[in-house]
């Protein structure tokens, strides 16, 4: 009988101890994303002569073209070993609606800083390949 009352005292405690990490854990977490004045946003980054991209998981930016894309496309191209490959960064900045009459993307990224920018180029989906 003894044994049996342990075991459901132990058991009890670690469940409502795994609960009180997993509520602290999420209260953390919540302060950080409020603390921070501008999002961060994670994707592949490519920059062309007339157009910079960044695409994520769920989205897909094109960014204004300014001093800091082009600040972060000369890091880019040090990566790269094609120049249509897309490098994973992370930056912050603001998203806003395109003007109307203009062409391109219906979001527009516009960087305010550099926060890092991947080692190497991300994996390709899909590889085209020239016959000979």
């Amino acid at each position: 009988m003894k044994k049996i009352i342990l075991i459901t005292l132990i058991s009890i405690i670690s469940f409502s101890c795994k609960k009180d990490i997993a509520t602290n854990q999420e209260k953390e977490s919540k302060i950080e994303l409020d603390s921070s004045e501008e999002k961060v946003y994670r994707g592949d980054f490519i920059f062309l002569k007339d157009a910079a991209v960044l695409k994520g998981d769920k989205f897909i930016y094109g960014v204004t073209i300014d001093d800091l894309s082009k600040q972060l496309a000369d890091k880019v191209k040090a990566v790269k070993s094609s120049d249509f490959d897309m490098v994973p960064v992370a930056v912050k900045g603001e998203v806003s609606q395109k003007p109307e009459g203009q062409e391109g993307w219906d979001e527009i990224l516009t960087i305010t800083e550099i926060v890092i920018v991947g080692s190497k180029p991300s994996k390709i989906d899909v590889k085209i390949e020239e016959k000979k």
